[in-house]
């Protein structure tokens, strides 16, 4: 189904610095005076009072912090929680909190009316448990190299069943050691079938599409079981994985870093073509990240193809559009259209700014959020680690309408980052709660918040 042409400009910063991204060693350049954000059309924001019970008030809470949400809406941390990633709700109503770091799954207990909540460990001893998903009461996780399925009652989990085996690591002989994106993500369709996020060994290791079994990809386990199988392709690192409530599969990418100029001609004003070269000002708004819905077979491009936010194309200080987006070739890896043509792509349905690392996806409930945003998806954006301006880690929320299409990225939750890019927290994913809250982890304070609408 087409996307809603909802554009959102934004001109590209002048003097945009940038060195080396994502997989990349390359040093980050010291960042400059002010941090940019994906433009969004978020509603108004308010600075508030993060509120910290004091029996959590260590660092980075030792010191009053503030956030900016939504107008009337407060924000409180519930419960520390060391290195926290993906989060997902049982069906009596507590919140699980993945722990790849150390290896378990920890189970939160909510105080009533927004207090400082419990924790119990769910499961330990596992092989970087990231994903986590729910379905016909059975919890699935996907760990580094497998998925599992467990019963769930009253807080505890039994009858451990496997899914699917055997997911590339970095224990995998074939890599040795030498894979950048373990953490796998796992969501569970209406119809049971399970899908699962197997991310590239590296920036632009082709290889991938072609290893057994395929990196780079969204696999698919069918209903009741059996084989995994390539679901979407020349996904980067999807580690944003979710299912919409119209059963729709849609996945939030980590693309690609230090892409290459793909246009002979002069972009930098020296006076000669920049065909080919890693110029800063053009690798910090490109490629987008995308956000896309998944059907059987779609491929989203990479390493060859890349999605492209410019309305002008390759133009300096070009608007930049993230709805609807086509792609370009990748002139590093693609040069002359051999690999894959481009022109036959899918355009991505939305997206956000480049090196912008969305980590967590969910979807609301049917209500959806408290007007004016109502029902959709929340990204959990971790923000860029070597861009200049940094770009903010944030909560984002996209409208998602009942025809399927996916509106424009809003920012709903930001404040983590300091003018000079200096950060105190990084989200990473954002559920909707049973009390209508929104239950927010953050890796880097070993945290979790809660955004509590106004009454």
């Amino acid at each position: 189904m087409p996307t809603r042409r909802a554009r959102s400009l934004a001109l590209v910063a002048a003097g945009l610095l940038l060195v080396g991204a994502g997989c990349s060693t390359s040093p980050a350049a010291e960042p400059s005076s002010a941090p940019t954000t994906a433009a969004s059309a978020s509603s108004p924001l308010t600075t508030v009072d993060l509120a910290v019970p004091p029996g959590l008030a260590a660092s980075p809470f030792d010191e009053p912090r503030t956030v900016e949400a939504p107008t009337g809406w407060t924000v409180s941390l519930v419960v520390r929680v060391d290195a926290a990633r993906l989060l997902a709700w049982t069906p009596d109503g507590k919140l699980l909190v993945s722990q790849p770091k150390d290896g378990q799954v920890t189970l939160v207990a909510p105080a009533s009316g927004g207090g400082e909540a419990t924790t119990t460990t769910l499961l330990s001893g596992q092989n970087q448990p990231h994903g986590l998903a729910f379905h016909d009461g059975r919890l699935y996780v996907a760990q580094s190299d497998r998925v599992d399925s467990y019963a769930y009652a009253d807080g505890r989990v039994s009858d451990p069943r496997p899914v699917v085996t055997g997911l590339p690591d970095a224990k995998s002989d074939d890599l040795r050691g030498a894979y950048a994106h373990a953490l796998k993500s796992v969501a569970v369709g209406e119809d049971g079938a399970v899908y699962v996020s197997v991310g590239s060994t590296g920036n632009i290791s082709a290889e991938d599409r072609d290893a057994d079994p395929q990196r780079a990809t969204i696999l698919r386990v069918p209903p009741g079981g059996g084989e995994a199988a390539v679901f979407a392709r020349g996904v980067r690192n999807g580690t944003g994985l979710a299912v919409a409530p119209d059963g729709e599969v849609w996945t939030a990418v980590n693309n690609r870093d230090n892409v290459q100029y793909p246009y002979d001609r002069d972009y930098d004003g020296d006076g000669r073509s920049d065909l080919g070269e890693v110029l800063p000002a053009y690798v910090g708004d490109h490629p987008l990240e995308p956000f896309a819905r998944l059907t059987q077979g779609r491929d989203l491009g990479w390493p060859y193809c890349n999605p492209d936010p410019d309305v002008d194309p390759g133009t300096p200080g070009s608007a930049l559009d993230y709805s609807d987006r086509p792609f370009v070739r990748d002139v590093q890896t693609n040069a002359d259209g051999s690999k894959l043509d481009c022109a036959t792509l899918a355009p991505v349905e939305q997206g956000m700014g480049a090196h912008s690392a969305p980590l967590g996806l969910s979807f609301t409930t049917a209500a959806g959020l408290p007007a004016p945003y109502g029902s959709g998806a929340l990204v959990g954006i971790h923000g860029s680690w070597n861009r200049t301006p940094p770009r903010a880690p944030e909560v984002a929320f996209f409208p998602y309408g009942s025809d399927g299409t996916m509106g424009d990225q809003q920012t709903i939750l930001t404040g983590f980052q300091s003018p000079d890019g200096e950060r105190w927290g990084r989200p990473v994913s954002a559920v909707e709660g049973p009390d209508g809250a929104v239950y927010v982890s953050d890796d880097d304070a070993g945290a979790v918040y809660r955004m509590q609408p106004p009454a």
